[in-house]
């Protein structure tokens, strides 16, 4: 009977001869030169429901495996053109998953120790001597067809496993954007776009500390708009807030990337200048006056109309190492102090506090 695929009716099959489920329908590639040997080879493993394809020789065997990945391979090791051992070595060099991936081969030859030795160092993962016993056969194809379906497993495992954490990083990638986010959030001001006042004490402290300990220049000013609640009650409180942006942009611009500019509280801008002492702090202080004093503010009304406005600040500003500022609140409250001095000296202009440095 074809393949000895058929059964007497009524005969019963012996318990030993039945195929596991999960290996049924798995594909054996048989490669002999021998046609008989394959015939033999089919009709004694019939019985499990497995499915058999066959190639002559190993180029033939090779194309088969790119055509259909078997699940096993039973391989003859002496045969024409290309043996059994070279295709051993050829399927076991493209394991990888861009490859032939995992597939695993019983190597048959009717030689003896030799041809065994060479074949499991190329990576045959089992080996037969002709003549073998078909049950002996039998078990070493349900034994390879298992480590089959568990690296089948693992593999897809590791896929899921690949596609999860993939998954996790995007998503702790967006969480820590998300974080940042929040962070500068917590940091700004939400009108001008400044650092906030605490966002700006948390700096003053860390600057301070580093200023002290390797007495380096240090500057701070503080700023404050001329006449702001007159601004806010002649030209309403929008127009206003739209003043302290406008001007939050200039004392932004005009000075460096390292200095760290805040909002302070109402009207007042504060700003930390790091590596800089009193010329140079004076310096900056004239220039955002001047590009203040500068600006050209147009208010328009709600009958249409437009006027322009320019507006102006005062500023005082503070250095460190001085011999009369050993503190944090030294230094601001002296460029505080100084603040107040301009705005008593007639406003827009800087007042700085003069110190002898320590020797």
């Amino acid at each position: 009977m074809a393949d000895g695929s058929m059964r007497k009716m009524g005969e019963v099959p012996r318990r030993s001869t039945m195929s596991t489920p999960a290996l049924a329908d798995r594909t054996i590639l048989l490669v002999d030169d021998d046609p008989a040997n394959i015939q033999h080879v089919r009709e004694g493993l019939a019985s499990h429901g497995y499915r058999f394809r066959e190639a002559q020789d190993g180029t033939e065997a090779l194309r088969s495996i790119r055509e259909v990945r078997p699940d096993l391979i039973i391989m003859d090791v002496e045969m024409p053109r290309l043996g059994g051992v070279e295709v051993c070595r050829i399927i076991k060099a493209n394991g990888g998953e861009g490859g032939f991936g995992f597939i695993p081969v019983i190597l048959v030859t009717a030689r003896q120790a030799a041809g065994k030795i060479e074949g499991l160092e190329l990576g045959a993962d089992d080996y037969l001597v002709k003549p073998f016993d078909m049950l002996e056969l039998s078990a070493r194809v349900k034994s390879m067809l298992r480590l089959k379906a568990l690296q089948d497993t693992l593999l897809e495992k590791n896929r899921e496993l690949d596609l999860k954490n993939r998954e996790l990083d995007r998503a702790n990638k967006e969480l820590d954007q998300k974080r940042e986010e929040l962070l500068a959030l917590t940091r700004t001001d939400a009108l001008t776009g400044l650092h906030n006042r605490r966002y700006f004490e948390e700096r003053l402290t860390e600057e301070f500390i580093r200023s002290t300990r390797y007495r380096s220049p240090l500057s701070l000013v503080m700023l404050d708009i001329d006449h702001f609640k007159k601004l806010n009650d002649t030209y309403g409180h929008p127009f206003g807030d739209e003043v302290l942006r406008t001007v939050a942009r200039t004392v932004r611009g005009k000075l460096r990337e390292v200095d760290f500019v805040a909002r302070y509280g109402g009207e007042e801008i504060i700003a930390l200048l790091p590596e800089t002492g009193p010329k140079e702090a004076l310096g900056a202080c004239e220039r955002v006056r001047e590009a203040i004093a500068s600006l050209l503010l147009e208010h328009r009304a709600a009958d249409g109309s437009s006027k322009e406005v320019r507006c102006s600040a005062s500023l005082g500003v503070a250095s460190v190492p001085a011999k009369s500022i050993l503190a944090m609140a030294e230094l601001l409250r002296s460029a505080d102090n100084c603040l107040y001095e301009a705005k008593a000296a007639g406003r827009n202009c800087v007042r700085q506090y003069r110190d002898e440095p320590p020797a």
